[in-house]
This record gives structure tokens, C-alpha cells and sequence, in this order.
């Protein structure tokens, strides 16, 4: 079983910066894809960023490019979400997700097995 632990979220100024990180207990990330998610109150999960087991590829939502960078450390079983720029829009709770071991990293939630419970980033115009 992979727990992940999201740390990082917070209150913010928009155009201000956050930095999530998302850390596994128990087994390691091993080859897995990761991704963070995130849902507004009222809304659906919504698909934030996605990094492929390896780090030879990420993907964004349209919404955040330019403006968030996912990066992860093997080494240290993390995998982290830096936001820039942040509007009042990115508020809502943002959660990290993997997947089974070897999968195509992906932009759906069904892609996902693992899910951590969630940290509650809130940016103040």
C-alpha cells in the first residue's frame, strides 16, 4: 500500500507563491506516475499536473501553465508542486495521486490508484 502525504498548502496572496509536496509512507514511489489534482468547492477534481515515473515527462492543465512547475526526487520519494502567480482561482484543495507501478503517466483520474488526503491551498485577492 502507497500513502501519500500532501504538506504545503496554505493562505496567500494572489500573485504570491506555494510549494506542495507530496511524500509517500510506508513503500517508496517506485516507477510510478504521479499527478496532482485539485477540486473548488462546488466542483469536480480537476486535473493540475502529471509527471511520468522516470521524469522524462510532465503535463499540465492549460490553466496553470507557464505558472506551476511538478518535479519529483526519486531519492527521496517526493514529488513536489511549485505555483507561481497565484490567483484567486487556484483556491481549492489540492491533492497528490500515483499510479500502479509502470503506468503511462496521465491527465485522468482513473489513471491513479493512490490518493493522499488532501491540503487546502487558499489565495486572497
Amino acid at each position: 500500500q502507497v500513502q501519500l502525504v500532501e504538506t504545503g498548502g496554505g493562505l496567500v496572496q494572489a500573485g504570491g507563491s506555494l510549494r506542495l509536496s507530496c511524500l509517500t509512507s510506508g513503500r517508496t514511489f517506485g516507477p510510478r506516475a504521479a499527478g496532482w489534482f485539485r477540486q473548488a468547492p462546488g466542483k469536480e477534481r480537476a486535473f493540475v499536473a502529471a509527471i511520468s515515473w522516470n521524469d522524462q515527462n510532465t503535463y499540465y492543465a492549460d490553466s496553470v501553465k507557464g505558472r506551476f512547475t511538478i518535479s519529483r526526487d526519486n531519492a527521496k520519494n517526493t514529488v513536489d508542486l511549485q505555483m507561481n502567480s497565484l490567483k484567486p482561482e487556484d483556491t481549492a484543495v489540492y491533492y497528490c495521486a500515483a499510479s500502479q507501478n509502470y503506468a503511462p503517466v496521465g491527465t485522468q483520474r482513473q489513471g491513479y490508484l493512490y490518493w493522499g488526503q488532501g491540503t487546502q491551498v487558499t489565495v486572497a485577492s
